[in-house]
């Protein structure tokens, strides 16, 4: 078995960084843009994928939709998912914006992951 954080061979979510430095324009100072990431938290099992889909827009990790394939479901896959992005959240220090009923069913049962969501 094998979690990937992000899109394989693009941008792993560990090696980005924020944009945090404005650009001078006529004179001012403009506020730089928010780097937006999207990407995938990935299982793979037995020639099966399962998925997070998530985006990542400053601190803020969006827990978007969760695809876990037929020949794989009642393993607890969904729950891997949920538990690895929350765990990365965490690690990284960003809040979670959950959108994906199957995260939000991990996070009634967790509520040690409660301080990470957005209110």
């Amino acid at each position: 078995m094998a979690i990937y954080y992000g899109m394989r061979r693009l941008w792993p979510l560990d090696r980005l960084a924020p944009v945090t430095e404005a650009a001078p324009m006529f004179g001012r100072h403009k506020p730089a843009p928010e780097q937006v990431t999207s990407g995938r938290f990935e299982i793979e099992r037995d020639g099966h994928l399962a998925y997070l889909e998530y985006t990542l827009a400053g601190n803020v990790l969006q827990l978007i939709h969760s695809e876990v394939p037929e020949a794989l479901r009642g393993e607890g896959l969904a729950s891997e998912l949920a538990k690895s992005a929350l765990d990365w959240a965490r690690e990284h220090r960003v809040k979670v914006d959950v959108i994906c009923p199957s995260v939000a069913a991990y996070l009634e049962k967790h509520p040690e992951y409660s301080d990470l969501v957005l209110r």
